[in-house]
């Protein structure tokens, strides 16, 4: 059977638009079954069916308490957690929140080109990609640096694009386990391009696989 996977594009702040490319992407990128959702309510329900929880831009407030309990108990007993580009601006007011996916979004500079550097090139979200790696996107700066409590996979070059309020040491895409579970995020993909490109789509199909609970067996990688 293929893995299940939830994705998550509820938004009470600043909505994305390229959220139905992302969604799109994540359906054609892997032997997944997706349910896709904005309904608070589908939290409220037992999540063990899925592989993984992808929160792809969610933006503001976006689970209710019960819901906040449910995706807490499901990672902690080794559900996988998966958030995307405006993930890091969900949530605010959940504390655990912020220390499951390891730093909240602070501010962007104007979307432009940019180097992303390769820190660790042994994970599935990173093998493919170069050491410096050319991409477009917001280069989000974040409140907090994660990297004491997460695996820094990619690091912003600030040196490359302009606006960088991070200094020499900024990460952008890590993993971390939590509880019994997986955490990946990546900063990227605000554009709908982003999408599109191959590079990326593999990243995020890396992340997602590394984070997915197996159905049976070790972990997926």
């Amino acid at each position: 059977m293929p893995a299940r996977l939830l994705v998550c594009t509820r938004t009470t702040a600043y909505r994305h638009a390229s959220i139905p490319a992302g969604v799109e992407a994540v359906r054609t990128l892997g032997d997944f079954e997706v349910d896709h959702t904005e309904d608070p309510a589908a939290f409220e329900q037992s999540l063990d069916g899925y592989a993984a929880v992808v929160f792809l831009s969610t933006s503001g407030e976006v689970l209710t308490p019960a819901g906040r309990e449910r995706l807490a108990a499901y990672v902690e007993s080794g559900g996988g957690f998966v958030g995307v580009h405006a993930a890091a601006c969900t949530e605010y007011d959940w504390p655990y929140y912020g220390e499951l996916l390891g730093a909240w979004f602070d501010r962007h500079p104007e979307y432009q080109p940019g180097k992303a550097v390769v820190e660790d090139s042994d994970h599935p979200a990173t093998r493919h990609l170069p050491a410096v790696w050319d991409f477009v996107d917001e280069w989000y700066d974040f409140r907090t640096n994660p990297r004491d409590a997460v695996r820094v996979l990619v690091s912003a070059d600030e040196s490359s694009y302009e606006g960088g309020g991070m200094g020499e040491d900024h990460p952008l895409a890590w993993c971390r386990e939590h509880g019994s579970g997986r955490v990946f995020y990546t900063a990227l993909g605000h554009a709908a391009e982003a999408y599109d490109d191959p590079d990326f789509r593999a990243h995020l199909l890396g992340g997602i696989v590394w984070s997915a609970k197996p159905l049976s067996g070790p972990p997926l990688s």
